[in-house]
């Protein structure tokens, strides 16, 4: 990442990340698809719509280990490979640790965060609430081997590896696949089947990168005698990963709200979810190229910056900036002409059909702004500064989108798209704070860590 051609290197190192993105998210949505197949639009909508509560976990410890990789990044720029050991062993205790912590506290809070994103009454909010709960408690039973997963493949990919992740990942997702279809149409078990296909293939993904570095020969490489927790260290790394990791969790706590919205909006429950569910299963695939490219932004900055260049690291901002908007673009154009199609593809049902399609021809257009908080904030993260992007990104997806919800659906309108429109709001008020903070106020060589 320090030498040669700046956009050659950032394209070289997302193209793996985009394609692991991209079968990272077929875990779950596979699942919701091979539910939708089955006519139960109770269980599709607890399928797709439990994902903000997961993420109020799991998007905690992935903010967390966001710092580790920034200090192994700093480290490994500037050549120091006693520190890149204790920040591995530091970061893979930590992990160990927290996954044990995080199976319990996600079995206890499943049903309370399922009241809360369910609250309004009928039938149809008992059978998601069924399903729902079904799916976490044994999501959360083995989600160690996602975590594992996540910080291994981090740690790889911040001294410049993101093939072998990508690798593991796609091995991981078809047999999630195979496991899907054999559990629902084979065992018929359905929710359950889904829901235990997932934690059987991501205990074999964090099995292969832990293999990975057990067995390298760089300074990652992984000693079991050595996994210990360098407080100093420790320091650094929640530094910079604890308000990241605030900012993921809060964010996916907010989300659980509004999701209550709407559950609650005018209209049938069951429809309205299921709708909500299809879209936010294709904004997944939208976020694609901004989230590769993100990461790549964070590994180019913290790399350069170890080295001393702060110039390049600039350059480089503002290039995944561009590439990142591009193809957002070209996307939204896509999304925007075969949106009915493509929500076929999830649920076949014209209800859930209808909703989706209007969602996304309202919301779409406005996925340019996530390009500038986005590429931006992580620019930041990895010059160490994570502070700023968190307080930006609660402000903005937290309080206002909150405030405009409250007083959309009590006073203004309380139909689909008004309260959808939370979305982009918040985008937009996110974008402009982070480009103004970014241009005015923030400083490369007062951030970095080493």
């Amino acid at each position: 990442m320090t030498q040669g051609s700046i956009a050659g290197n950032i394209i070289k190192f997302a193209i793996p990340l985009l394609a692991g993105n991209l079968f990272q998210q077929l875990y779950n949505m596979v699942d919701t698809w091979v539910i939708g197949q089955t006519g139960e639009n109770g269980a599709y909508a607890a399928v797709g719509s439990v994902g903000p509560i997961i993420n109020i976990l799991v998007g905690f410890f992935l903010g967390l280990s966001s710092g580790a990789g920034v200090v192994i990044s700093q480290y490994f720029g500037a050549k120091d490979d006693e520190k890149v050991h204790d920040a591995v062993h530091t970061s893979m205790m930590m992990t160990l640790i927290f996954a044990a912590l995080f199976t319990v506290v996600g079995i206890l809070m499943t049903p309370f965060m399922l009241d809360i994103m369910l609250h309004s009454e009928g039938e149809a909010s008992d059978t998601v609430y069924y399903y729902g709960k079904e799916y976490l408690t044994i999501y959360f039973a083995g989600v160690s081997g996602l975590m594992v997963y996540n910080m291994g493949s981090g740690i790889l990919r911040a001294v410049g590896d993101s093939a072998r992740p990508f690798y593991f990942l796609v091995l991981s997702a078809l047999m999630n696949i195979v496991l899907d279809l054999l559990f629902v149409f084979g065992l018929d078990i359905g929710v359950k089947g889904v829901a235990l296909a997932t934690i059987i293939s991501q205990f074999v993904s964090a099995v292969l990168v832990t293999i990975v570095l057990l067995r390298s020969k760089t300074a990652v490489k992984l000693t079991p005698t050595d996994l210990k927790i360098d407080f100093k260290m420790l320091g650094k790394i929640v530094k910079v990963g604890i308000p990241a990791a605030l900012q993921m969790a809060l964010t996916a706590f907010s989300n659980v709200f509004v999701q209550s919205y709407i559950a609650g909006v005018n209209g049938d429950k069951t429809f309205c979810l299921g709708g909500w569910t299809t879209y936010s299963k294709i904004d997944q695939f939208i976020f694609l190229p901004v989230q590769s490219l993100s990461l790549s932004a964070t590994t180019f900055v913290g790399q350069n910056l170890g080295s001393g260049n702060v110039k390049r690291a600039k350059k480089g901002t503002y290039i995944s900036y561009f590439m990142a908007t591009a193809c957002t673009v070209v996307l939204i154009a896509v999304i925007m002409i075969f949106a009915p199609f493509l929500a076929s593809l999830f649920n076949k049902d014209e209800n859930v059909v209808h909703y989706a399609t209007v969602l996304l021809h309202y919301i779409t257009p406005f996925y340019v702004f996530c390009c500038v908080n986005q590429v931006f904030s992580a620019s930041m993260r990895g010059a160490g500064n994570s502070r700023a992007p968190m307080i930006i990104m609660l402000c903005s997806f937290v309080a206002f989108r909150q405030v405009y919800l409250y007083v959309m659906s009590n006073y203004i309108s309380n139909d689909m798209i008004p309260i959808a429109l939370g979305y982009p709001a918040g985008w937009f008020i996110c974008a402009v704070s982070t480009l103004l903070y970014y241009r005015f106020f923030f400083d490369f060589e007062k951030s970095k860590l080493v």
